[in-house]
């Protein structure tokens, strides 16, 4: 027992440094932030929505900065060629043979900017790297490494020029977390920074505090977790009310099901426990299930969305004791 402590302080230790980190740059937004940190340790690709300025970029920039990997970034556009994305073979005349040139998916944490502005076979290009972390180009696969993580972004009014994102591809991200407009104290803080010239955007600064030998470590973690019986029973029944509910036209699949349950580990080692509550289901779920559902034209004629749906169904299931 004492072992396990130790390791939970270690954890605590490096992601308290994190959150210190982000905090040195970033005002607010503490539960998008909570949220990404859990994707991460879940091993998950996360995508983040939200209107343009609320820092959704510098986030995920500043993140690949905090762990020691290869960042690349790829701004998605409609004239985005799949080649763009995965890389290309080109002819080498010294050698007379053909050389492939790695695209920038070759990362560790690989940031897709506006990734619904990309038409689909663009968008299709991330369908095999995203499920099973490896490329197949002309026959042969690149495999990637161990801490492979996409983080993609996209802005939630601004429609013309875009291009919706397939259910299937939908489907691989882990969590949706959609970022809001900062508190007026938040945004009084932000103003104050600017006023006093602080470089609230410069990421050359700020420092790895994270390697990825200890984000291994930590994800490993996970298997410690405990979570009982009737925990399991409670997310099943939470996902089979997504199935069932007239409001929502296709429901969440099994593979949303095991998410919830990697993403509630994960979000439980956060606050410092080895053990899943009802309240870190209740928590993580609304993220992992809102990109995955689809609603009936009477619901959204009414107004609703995919997370408030998906809370409606949270409610009504019986939380266990």
């Amino acid at each position: 027992m004492e072992e396990q402590r130790t390791n939970l302080s270690l954890f605590s230790e490096k992601i308290n440094a994190v959150k210190a980190e982000i905090a040195k740059v970033i005002v607010g937004q503490h539960d998008a932030i909570d949220l990404l940190l859990t994707c991460i340790l879940a091993d998950g690709h996360v995508l983040i929505e939200g209107v343009p300025g609320v820092a959704k970029t510098l986030m995920a920039r500043l993140l690949s900065r905090l762990i020691d990997c290869r960042f690349s970034r790829v701004q998605f556009t409609p004239d985005l060629m799949p080649s763009d994305v995965l890389g290309t073979t080109v002819f080498n005349m010294q050698t007379s043979a053909f050389d492939f040139h790695q695209g920038p998916v070759f990362a560790d944490v690989v940031l897709v900017d506006e990734i619904n502005r990309a038409p689909a076979k663009t968008q299709a290009a991330l369908f095999e790297v995203m499920e099973e972390r490896q490329v197949t180009i002309d026959g042969e696969t690149h495999r990637m490494g161990p801490v492979y993580t996409i983080l993609a972004t996209q802005n939630p009014v601004e429609q013309e020029g875009t291009y919706k994102l397939p259910e299937a591809q939908l489907d691989r991200f882990l969590m949706k977390i959609t970022m809001g407009y900062p508190s007026q104290e938040e945004e009084i803080a932000i103003l104050e920074r600017h006023q006093q010239n602080a470089e609230l955007t410069k990421l050359a600064a700020v420092s790895p505090v994270i390697s990825k030998d200890e984000l291994l470590q930590l994800r490993q973690m996970l298997a410690n977790v405990i979570v009982d019986h009737s925990l399991l029973q409670y997310i099943a029944q939470i996902v089979e009310q997504t199935r069932t509910s007239r409001a929502v036209f296709l429901g969440a699949s099994p593979r949303a099901s095991v998410a919830i349950l990697r993403t509630a580990k994960a979000y439980a080692l956060l606050q410092g426990r080895d053990f899943v509550t009802p309240d870190d289901i209740k928590r993580v779920t609304p993220s992992v299930l809102q990109h995955r559902l689809i609603l009936t034209a009477e619901a959204e004629m009414e107004g609703y969305t995919t997370e408030k749906v998906a809370r409606k169904l949270i409610d009504k299931v019986e939380v266990p004791k």
